[in-house]
């Protein structure tokens, strides 16, 4: 057992979570006696990280058939990320223990996937947030990721997408396809990466309405925390996974708390990624997870950004 991880199947109590909130929101010695470690208080809520990106930026999309206009935060210019120094940190063994014994079955029950707010994830999402939900270093770092280790020419599926994807520019014309789906279809269709997108809660519907073997890789952008059917959902992309081919999840410390699943809140970073590798492991038909720090450096890079990824077995 490694010191500040998590206990395999240990969950946070709810009761102590609403008290910890209660508490006070924001306080991080109010959540802390509340039990929750590791959460990061350092999260935006949508249109307030806009409001600091640059007053007048939009982003128009077509609703029932009419253009509207939103407010957003401006989009990243090209080249910004030369202001970083970007890095690949392989921490697999850091991260996994090489002889970690599994249960035989999956140790995570209902209470652990519990959130804090269990209203319809569709009212949540409902409104479009044209913002980033990480920094520019961890924008910049995953985008540097991508570009080095997604090979030209691949089928991409983006799940749990919104109005960006991270990709490098080059990426809509070197890949064959890129395919969104998403909670917010208006996010998706601003989205000018995508050559197609399917609005779709995983929640609701743990499915993807894709035949087998469609993509040479699935990526997720920190959002595996709101999946409250995750296994199902690594099944499923599994099932469109070319063999060979790779799901990439990107995680940070920034959260919309409320959506995320009990057991999360509980975790530190690194606690975070063994329960991704734990997905992996349940889910089957992949091969050993590996992770990475790819977290930038340089001002105003804050936010950190580490990779787990898993190759969907048999040949190519």
């Amino acid at each position: 057992m490694k010191v500040g991880r998590r206990l395999l199947g240990a969950c946070v109590s709810l009761a102590s979570w609403s008290e910890g909130v209660q508490l006070g929101l924001g306080s991080r010695r109010a959540l802390l006696r509340s039990g929750i470690a590791g959460v990061s208080l350092g999260w935006r809520s949508g249109m307030a990280a806009a409001a600091g990106g640059g007053a007048g930026a939009t982003v128009t999309v077509q609703v029932d058939g009419q253009p509207q206009t939103f407010p957003a935060q401006p989009l990243l210019p090209p080249g910004f990320e030369k202001a970083f120094e970007l890095r690949i940190r392989n921490i697999t063994d850091e991260v996994f223990e090489a002889d970690k014994q599994f249960p035989e079955a999956y140790p995570y029950s209902r209470a652990d996937m519990r959130r804090l707010d269990e209203t319809d994830d569709g009212g949540f999402y409902s409104e479009p947030r044209f913002v980033y939900h990480v920094d520019a270093g961890a924008v910049a770092a995953l985008t540097h990721y991508y570009g080095e280790t997604i090979p030209p020419g691949s089928d991409i599926l983006d799940i749990c997408s919104s109005w960006v994807s991270h990709y490098p520019r080059s990426f809509p014309t070197t890949m064959r396809s890129i395919t969104g789906t998403g909670m917010n279809a208006l996010e998706l269709q601003a989205n000018s990466q995508l050559t197609s997108f399917d609005p779709l809660d995983l929640n609701r519907t743990p499915r993807l309405p894709y035949p087998d073997e469609s993509f040479d890789c699935v990526t997720c952008v920190v959002s595996v925390d709101y999946l409250n059917n995750p296994l199902d959902v690594f099944r499923e992309v599994r099932r469109v996974l070319r063999p060979g081919g790779r799901f990439i999840l990107s995680q940070s410390n920034r959260l919309f708390y409320t959506k995320a699943v009990a057991i999360w809140l509980g975790l530190d970073d690194f606690g975070r990624l063994e329960l991704i590798g734990d997905y992996f492991h349940y889910a089957g038909g992949f091969t050993s997870p590996q992770a990475f720090d790819i977290s930038a450096k340089g001002r105003g890079a804050r936010d950190p950004m580490y990779i787990v990824q898993a190759i969907k077995e048999g040949k190519a």
